[in-house]
């Protein structure tokens, strides 16, 4: 995950001119970077506590967290594309579509967790309902069919994900810190 924020970082251009115009023509690019970092720093930390909760790793574990990769790994892309092209609505669509199969990984990753530990009790209360994990797809299609409407409905969607994500699960990072 490291890498793919590098990657991004790398593509942040400083403005042509040292004034306001200069920067103007980079905020669109600024601030889908902001989302984007913000979204995978936010899977970076549910990651993290997600896997350090979890005692048994089976191949449906290994291949869901190479499915989310998959998906991180195409947020550079997006990320260029509405920089580039922030008010239309294909690039908006686009974004949602990578981070709906983002989201669309996470909650396979977690389901695989949970069939690998379904003897673990304390992992499968420290995940509880996901209430997140199953509205976070729902609200990436929202913004996926709203884009066509407004692309910045859309934007507005997919930082609603963001905000609902920036707290960690609490028992899932306690469970975490309870293991040996």
């Amino acid at each position: 995950m490291a890498v793919i924020i590098t990657i991004m970082a790398f593509e942040l251009k400083t403005p042509a001119t040292a004034n306001w115009h200069g920067l103007q023509g980079r905020i669109p690019l600024l601030l889908v970077y902001i989302l984007s970092f913000t979204v995978i720093g936010i899977y970076w930390n549910n990651h993290h506590h997600l896997l350090r909760a979890t005692h048994r790793i089976s191949a449906g574990v290994m291949w869901t967290n190479l499915h989310l990769l998959f998906w991180l790994s195409l947020i550079p892309f997006a990320t260029k594309w509405v920089g580039a092209n922030h008010a239309r609505a294909l690039p908006a669509a686009t974004y949602g579509v990578v981070a709906l199969g983002a989201a669309l990984a996470y909650f396979a990753l977690v389901r695989a967790i949970l069939r690998a530990n379904v003897d673990d009790d304390a992992i499968v209360a420290a995940i509880g309902r996901d209430v997140k994990g199953m509205a976070s797809p729902v609200i990436y299609v929202a913004g996926c069919g709203l884009a066509f409407a407004s692309p910045y409905l859309a934007y507005a969607c997919y930082t609603a994900v963001s905000f609902m994500w920036l707290v960690p699960n609490r028992r899932l990072a306690t469970s975490a810190s309870q293991v040996r």
